[in-house]
C-alpha cells in the first residue's frame, strides 16, 4: 500500500505539471474537480466593446474647403467694415442680412426645432429688423438688439406651442430656439460696432484673429489630424493649438499696424479672444454632429453640417468685438 500511495502521488505531480493551467484535481488537490467556465470575462468584454467604437476618417478636401469658406466669411466681414461710412451701411447691413440668413439655414437643419417654418420666418424677420435698428437707432447701442432677440424668441416658441404636435417638443427645446435666435441677431453687432470710433478696427483684428485660426485649425487636420480629440470626431488637437496660436499672432501683427489705442499687446489680446472663441464654436459643432450621429438621429444636410461651425463662430466673435472694445479699448 505505501508503494501505491507514492504512485498515485507522483502520477497526480505529473499530472500538474502537464497541466499547470488547470487546478489540481482529486483527493491529492482537495479542490473537487469543476467545470471550466465558457463565459467571456467583464475584461474581454471591455475590449470588444472598446473595438467597436467607429474611427471617424478625416477628409482632408472637406476640411481644406470648410476652411476656405472661414477665411473667406473673415474678409467679408472684416474688410466690408473698413469701407463702410455714414453712407455705406445700409449695404453693409444687405451683406450680413445675407450671413445672417445663412447662418439660419444651417442651424434650422442643424438642430431641428418644431414648427421650422414659423421659427424660421419668425427669426428672418428678427435678423431683419435688429439690422434696421443697428443702422438707424440714435445712439448706437447693442440694447435694443437684446430686446428684439427676446421678442423675437417670444414669438416663435408661442408660435410652436399652438399646435398639438409641436407643443411637447417645444418645452424640451426652447434653449435650441433662443440659441438660433441670439446667434442670428448676432451679426447686427457689428453694425453698431461700424459707428463706433474704434469698432471698425475692432472688427478687423477680431475677424482676422477668427479667420486666421478657422483656416490653419481645418488646413492642419488635413495634413495632420493628430491627436484625435475624439474617435467620433474628425478633429485633431494639433491643429486647434495650432490655429488659436497663429490667430492671435496675426491678429497682434495687425494691431502693430492700426493707429492708437491699438497696439500689438492689445491686438493680440482681441485675437486670443475672438481665435479661442470661433475654434471653440467650431468644435462644439463638431461634438454636436457626432452626439447626434451616435443617437440614431438623421444627418444634417451636408451644406449646412459643414457651415454651421464657422458662421456661429463669427456670431460669437461678434459679440466678443462689442464687449472687447466696451471694457477694454476704452
Amino acid at each position: 500500500m505505501p508503494q501505491d500511495d507514492a504512485w498515485d502521488a507522483e502520477a497526480s505531480q505529473q499530472v500538474a505539471r502537464a497541466n499547470p493551467g488547470r487546478p489540481k484535481a482529486g483527493f491529492y488537490g482537495a479542490v473537487p474537480e469543476e467545470e471550466e467556465d465558457d463565459r467571456p470575462s467583464s475584461d474581454s468584454g471591455d475590449e470588444d466593446e472598446f473595438e467597436e467604437i467607429e474611427v471617424v476618417p478625416v477628409r482632408p478636401q472637406l476640411s481644406v474647403a470648410i476652411g476656405g469658406f472661414a477665411a473667406l466669411l473673415a474678409i467679408a466681414l472684416g474688410l466690408g467694415a473698413q469701407i463702410t461710412g455714414p453712407d455705406g451701411r445700409l449695404s453693409y447691413a444687405i451683406v450680413l442680412f445675407g450671413v445672417q440668413l445663412l447662418c439660419l439655414l444651417a442651424w434650422m437643419m442643424a438642430l431641428h426645432p418644431p414648427a421650422p417654418a414659423a421659427t424660421a420666418g419668425v427669426v428672418a424677420i428678427a435678423a431683419l429688423a435688429a439690422d434696421y435698428l443697428a443702422v438707424t437707432s440714435e445712439p448706437a447701442q447693442v440694447m435694443p438688439l437684446l430686446w428684439v432677440a427676446l421678442g423675437g424668441f417670444l414669438i416663435a416658441v408661442t408660435g410652436q406651442f399652438l399646435r398639438p404636435q409641436d407643443r411637447q417638443r417645444a418645452k424640451d427645446t426652447w434653449r435650441t430656439t433662443l440659441l438660433i435666435v441670439i446667434g442670428v441677431v448676432a451679426y447686427a453687432i457689428l453694425i453698431v460696432l461700424t459707428r463706433q470710433p474704434v469698432g471698425a478696427q475692432a472688427i478687423l483684428v477680431c475677424c482676422t484673429g477668427a479667420g486666421v485660426a478657422l483656416l490653419i485649425a481645418r488646413v492642419t487636420d488635413a495634413v495632420f489630424p493628430k491627436p484625435r480629440i475624439a474617435a467620433q470626431v474628425a478633429r485633431g488637437a494639433a491643429g486647434i493649438v495650432l490655429g488659436a496660436m497663429l490667430g492671435t499672432l496675426s491678429s497682434a501683427m495687425l494691431g502693430s499696424y492700426l493707429v492708437l489705442p491699438f497696439t500689438p499687446a492689445k491686438g493680440a489680446v482681441l485675437g486670443l479672444v475672438a481665435a479661442v472663441a470661433a475654434i471653440l464654436i467650431d468644435l462644439a459643432v463638431n461634438f454636436g454632429e457626432a452626439g447626434r450621429r451616435l443617437a440614431g438621429d438623421a444627418p444634417t444636410f451636408w451644406l449646412a453640417r459643414h457651415m454651421q461651425g464657422p458662421l456661429g463662430g463669427f456670431a460669437l466673435t461678434a459679440a466678443a468685438a462689442w464687449a472687447l472694445v466696451q471694457v477694454y479699448l476704452t
